[in-house]
């Protein structure tokens, strides 16, 4: 039985991993947070403010250490990016890779997304929302900790403007499986997949170290694209 602190305690997107910091990553956490980073403590964001102009908006949580993030920013400096991050080497990386590339398109939160979306991001603002290869917590009595689950999703929608996309992807099949029976029963939400599950790899959606890794020992990526109803 759970200890009553422990009872309906809300599911967060991230377990803690503190890592040790390389000197880059430490440094580049001291110089360059203040150009970067966002903090939850101030609350609702203007997005246009942030980034010193209107464009289309993209959130990504949890970026790892942060390569692909950079290399989208780097893509599409049209676009604005906002990654969600709670590993300090990670948001360190990322920081050290954003200012190596004198990126003017990408934020930084080192916090968790719940908080993130229910505290700092206004409804319908995101053109897009991604999470990519999270914590398949493959144990069977471990289930409820994954992070695609119903309540998170209803607040990803809410923050995605009409038309706007919800990008999942996974390398492990059951969890892959697990979104999609997650994702499914939502109305607003439109499956991409022409065959209901699936699509390949969107262009953006860049092709990392570890997915090239896994593809090698002959691990299947699943990506899953929703488009809110407009």
């Amino acid at each position: 039985m759970l200890r009553p602190e422990y009872r309906d305690k809300p599911i967060r997107s991230f377990v803690i991993r503190q890592g040790r910091m390389t000197k880059s990553q430490k440094l580049a956490l001291t110089d360059y947070w203040g150009k970067y980073g966002l903090s939850l403590e101030k609350g609702s964001i203007d997005l246009a403010e942030i980034f010193g102009r209107s464009a289309p908006t993209v959130l990504e949580i949890g970026y790892g250490m942060g390569n692909s993030l950079a290399e989208m920013a780097s893509q599409a400096p049209e676009q604005n990016f906002i990654g969600v991050e709670v590993h300090s080497p990670g948001v360190g990386s990322l920081l050290h890779i954003a200012s190596e590339r004198s990126l003017t398109n990408l934020r930084t939160y080192m916090a968790d997304a719940t908080d993130v979306l229910r505290e700092c991001i206004g409804e319908t603002s995101l053109q897009r929302i991604q999470i990519y290869f999270p914590d398949p917590w493959p144990k069977k009595k471990h289930h409820k900790r994954r992070l695609v689950q119903p309540e998170l999703v209803q607040l990803l929608v809410s923050r995605l403007v009409p038309g706007g996309l919800l990008h999942l992807a996974t390398d492990w099949q059951p969890y892959a499986e697990h979104m999609h029976e997650v994702l499914e029963p939502f109305s607003e939400l439109e499956n991409q997949s022409p065959s209901g599950d699936f699509v390949p790899r969107p262009d953006w959606r860049p092709l990392t170290k570890f997915e090239t890794r896994g593809t090698k020992l002959g691990h299947q990526v699943f990506d899953l694209l929703y488009r809110k109803s407009a």
